[in-house]
């Protein structure tokens, strides 16, 4: 499993983990699209922000590997600003490659794309 040095590993001052520290003995998890409600929490909502944002600082236009990029945050982007980028895609191997969705991450993360934005990971 890849592990990606120098990308956050949790939302600051919370449990919501962004990596992964080693491979699931029983097994990868999956990647699923989970739907995003409406009435979703607003610290969840940020953390999806903050997550789109690292994905877009570290990984930026280019296909990236999944590694030990948390498999529950990533369904969260799954399907719709985060797409697969191989023919046939595995949704359940730590080697799958995705990439950014731009104009879709574009729209639902308007802020994270915004001239000059950068995120504080030291928040």
């Amino acid at each position: 499993m890849l592990k990606h040095r120098g990308f956050p590993g949790r939302y600051p001052g919370t449990d919501f983990q962004f990596t992964i520290r080693r491979a699931n003995p029983k097994g990868i998890t999956p990647l699923t699209r989970r739907e995003r409600y409406a009435d979703r929490r607003k610290l969840d909502r940020q953390v999806d922000e903050a997550f789109m944002a690292a994905l877009w600082e570290y990984f930026g236009e280019e296909p990236f590997e999944r590694g030990n990029l948390d498999a529950g945050r990533l369904s969260w982007l799954f399907g719709r600003e985060v797409v697969p980028a191989e023919e046939p895609f595995d949704p359940a191997s730590y080697e799958a490659m995705l990439k950014i969705d731009i104009d879709r991450a574009q729209a639902s993360f308007p802020e994270v794309f915004a001239e000059g934005s950068a995120w504080d990971w030291d928040e």
